[in-house]
């Protein structure tokens, strides 16, 4: 039992009264509180920081040259916003796991050579199906270079590689959970910022978060952990969320109930997040507890990595859709919704930018998103609709659209 629980069990002391007892509970009860919210208050966040090592430099002309890879006729436009060399560091760090280890976790740190103060742009990676294509490995072709160009353009710019990828990857990645997503990017950034104090590094202590699609997903769960726990440690100025599944609820009641676009790719992402549900939450069930025949056998054997096309409510077993439709899955649904990040006030100038024609994540995470935010009193949460695009075409929107945004406090 909670040891300030035990304070209000009613007892009798020798030469006291009941009433006695339960008062001078509660006004140790107070103290105790009060004294603890004291410490919190007065003290640093404990030690993240592990290892920083040296993992490369690379000239302005060799990111201009993988730009040209990624972006292909919009290359010419980043390349002039290109400005230093930049090096590249491999930064360990000590997290917590879901299920509350402590390991230790890693992820990429590049840096301008050269410039001014500068705000630390933390970017958060999209869904990595290769362990290879870790942040902190900075392997070309890969969104490592989203770094690269951040800090080439003056940023400091970090990239965790989250739990199950680098350091950590022989952990299970926690896919699309919030909390198993936020803890270990925000014990990432304390790490950084350890680092940055301690090599007096050239940061002006402002903030910037970023990412896409899954990477979207975690750069808000992150926003929401900071802005609840460590506003004290960091200013955060702006996040920029793009093709994020905010709404994971609705998400399942859809996918349950409506086809989807049914693309190999998309089924495994989605297969993904129900498989680690079901491990994070306790739920237990066998994989053909939620999917049929033959497909059930495949997902076991290969995981999230099985590729199957075709609608994913066609992937399911009938009887969990009618135990669905019938109302019976409240422990799945109740998992489902704790993850949603729809409902919340920031107090962040927050972007969210989506492409209304994208298939993979329905845009309605989007505008559900903006609308439950401002109905919570956010003021500063802004939606940037990508006519026609798709979760592919509107990458290259959502560079830009973040660029603009954190341009602004680069000058600043």
């Amino acid at each position: 039992m909670n040891r300030f629980l035990l304070l209000f069990i009613p007892r009798r002391v020798a030469g006291g009264s009941l009433q006695m007892t339960r008062t001078m509970g509660l006004l140790l009860l107070f103290t105790l509180a009060f004294y603890s919210c004291r410490k919190s208050e007065d003290t640093e966040p404990e030690p993240r920081l592990v290892s920083v090592t040296f993992a490369g430099e690379y000239k302005k002309a060799d990111i201009v040259a993988q730009a040209a890879g990624l972006m292909g006729s919009s290359a010419a436009t980043i390349g002039n916003l290109l400005r230093y060399d930049v090096k590249c560091y491999k930064v360990v760090y000590k997290t917590t796991t879901t299920d509350g280890r402590e390991i230790t976790a890693s992820g990429a740190l590049a840096l301008p050579s050269g410039g001014q103060k500068a705000p630390l742009v933390s970017i958060q990676h999209g869904t990595l199906f290769t362990v290879s294509d870790a942040p902190s490995n900075f392997k070309p072709g890969t969104e490592s270079m989203l770094s690269l160009f951040m800090a080439s353009s003056g940023f400091l710019a970090g990239m965790p590689d989250y739990v199950g990828y680098g350091d950590s990857h022989n952990e299970l990645h926690p896919y699309e959970h919030a909390a198993g997503l936020a803890v270990p990017i925000a014990d990432f950034l304390l790490a950084v910022k350890e680092y940055f104090k301690k090599e007096g590094t050239a940061w002006n202590n402002d903030l910037l978060i970023a990412g896409y699609s899954a990477g979207g997903y975690a750069t808000m769960a992150a926003q929401k952990l900071i802005e609840e726990t460590y506003s004290r440690e960091f200013n955060l100025k702006a996040s920029s969320c793009g093709a994020g599944a905010y709404n994971k609820s609705l998400l399942l009641d859809k996918f349950v109930n409506e086809p989807t676009a049914g693309e190999a790719n998309h089924n495994s992402s989605y297969i993904w997040v129900m498989l680690t549900y079901n491990r994070i939450y306790k739920l237990n069930r066998p994989v053909s507890y939620y999917f049929r025949e033959p497909y059930a056998s495949q997902i076991e054997e290969e995981g999230y990595r099985v590729s199957l096309s075709g609608s994913f409510n066609s992937l399911l077993n009938p009887d969990f859709i009618a135990s669905y439709k019938a109302g019976k899955e409240s422990a799945l649904v109740e998992a489902f919704r704790e993850n949603d990040l729809v409902n919340w006030k920031t107090g962040v100038t927050t972007l969210l930018v989506h492409g209304n024609a994208d298939t993979y994540v329905p845009y309605v995470n989007s505008t559900t998103a903006l609308e439950g935010m401002k109905k919570a009193g956010s003021a500063r949460v802004s939606l940037e609709t990508v006519e026609g695009g798709t979760h592919e075409s509107s990458v290259q929107d959502f560079i830009f659209k973040t660029y603009l945004l954190f341009a602004a406090n680069l000058t600043n």
